[in-house]
């Protein structure tokens, strides 16, 4: 899968989510769904996923005998990140809630299975592409 065309998929899954996002209050209106910081969430792991796509498509090009390792290795990093940020909002929020765990490992789960799935793509025989 080239870079390109991963591009318009993960922005087609991204108004995706946000379409899903945005209409899940309305349909859950009694029920406090997302933390206040919601978007800067999305937003963080939206981009750390997107940079990890992007620096295994350009490990996989340069040298295809270590792809897996450069996937391995993406999301080792991006799982770090992730941490970190984690890391970073309790101390700043003096604990976190079970709603920012539930918005944050949802999101992070449903990025990390699309980034595995196009990753994964990149690995097929290519006589069955």
């Amino acid at each position: 899968m080239t870079l390109a065309k991963f591009t318009s998929i993960y922005f087609i899954f991204l108004g995706v989510l946000i379409g899903i996002i945005a209409v899940l209050p309305s349909v859950f209106s009694t029920t406090l769904l997302f933390v206040s910081n919601f978007w800067i969430m999305f937003g963080f792991l939206a981009g750390i996923t997107y940079i990890a796509y992007v620096l295994v498509a350009i490990g996989v090009k340069q040298d295809p005998e270590v792809g897996v390792m450069a996937i391995m290795g993406s999301i080792a990093v991006k799982m770090i990140f992730c941490m970190a940020f984690v890391l970073i909002c309790s101390i700043k929020g003096k604990g976190i809630g079970l709603l920012f765990l539930v918005n944050f490992f949802s999101l992070y789960l449903l990025f990390t299975a699309f980034e595995i799935y196009c990753l994964l793509r990149n690995l097929r025989h290519p006589n069955l592409k």
